[in-house]
């Protein structure tokens, strides 16, 4: 088996593993919809699944996340594999993509004529849950939105992606009052970034101009892109803000002195304040150190080699 995987897919796990980092990540497989070399049989992608979560699921602070690219790219054979992966591992995640477009939701029909709607797709195959998150989620119906809620399947709201693919608005008044668990991410094939500042800033402005906008002020932005994440993975009992007992997983902000953002924070009068010049302000140049269970992983300018962790 080890001459199966190339070093390629290997790679990202092993750097991830080494530097301490706390990552989520799987193989994305496809079997159609896709460029045909990217294609997989469901046997070989099973088979390479199993060896990406035998290596990696729970290493670390690793974990693994069964990730079908989206159901157009997935034939019922595929999705099926998907769902006998969540039945053959303990704690894996599951990752996709829903109701991203209405161009996106009109073939769902074509490909599964006995499915109700999007959702019910990944239903089918016992992929959603606690454990999922569905990114987008742009255009879902009433039926969809009390689906998820009832079933604690989350949603990543990918602003950047949705404005630069022109797919939509997120409707993220109708989800909270659904009850469904949001939380901001980045879909960076089309997208911008993984910069959660960037991103938390472009869902305060979509949110703006949306006609059902829900208002975003600095805390619910901080609370989009850090506890609400860490719930949406299933992790919100570790990390995703500082109360006792839970990891230190943190990014320290200081921006250069003499910059933009260096000088309205040294005039502001509150918390609000600052957060709001953080994430209007804030980008990469402003991250000194991030940490990881109290451990430092990067410092500007650099990566620091991670404590080698317990396999």
């Amino acid at each position: 088996m080890a001459d199966v995987l190339p070093d390629l897919a290997l790679r990202p796990g092993r750097v991830a593993d080494a530097a301490g980092l706390r990552v989520i990540s799987g193989l994305v497989v496809s079997d159609r919809y896709l460029r045909p070399e990217l294609h997989q049989s469901p046997r070989d992608a099973h088979r390479d699944s199993t060896e990406l979560i035998r290596r990696f699921h729970r290493h670390g602070r690793l974990l693994y996340a069964v990730t079908p690219r989206f159901a157009l790219s997935a034939s019922e054979a595929m999705l099926e594999m998907c769902g006998s992966l969540l039945a053959e591992h303990e704690g894996l995640r599951v990752q996709t993509h829903i109701n991203e477009s209405v161009a996106e939701i009109a073939e769902v029909p074509k490909l599964f004529p006995w499915a109700a709607d999007y959702l019910a797709v990944y239903e089918r195959f016992g992929l959603t849950g606690s454990n999922t998150v569905l990114a987008h989620d742009v255009h879902p119906t009433d039926g969809e939105l009390q689906r998820l809620a009832a079933g604690g399947t989350s949603v990543a709201h990918c602003p950047s992606s949705n404005a630069a693919l022109g797919n939509g608005i997120f409707p993220l008044l109708r989800h909270v009052e659904a009850g469904v668990t949001c939380a901001i991410g980045t879909d960076v094939g089309g997208g911008t970034g993984f910069g959660m500042l960037k991103e938390g800033l472009q869902a305060h402005l979509m949110q703006r101009v949306s006609a059902d906008g829900m208002n975003l002020d600095p805390a619910r932005l901080c609370y989009l892109v850090t506890r609400a994440g860490a719930e949406a993975v299933g992790l919100g009992d570790e990390i995703g803000d500082f109360l006792p007992g839970k990891s230190a997983d943190l990014v320290y902000i200081r921006p250069p002195a003499g910059s933009s953002l260096a000088e309205v924070l040294s005039r502001a009068q509150s918390l609000e304040e600052s957060l709001a010049a953080i994430f209007t302000l804030a980008g990469p140049e402003s991250v000194r150190e991030v940490r990881v269970a109290g451990q430092a992983v990067h410092r500007a300018g650099e990566l620091v080699q991670g404590p080698q962790l317990a396999r």
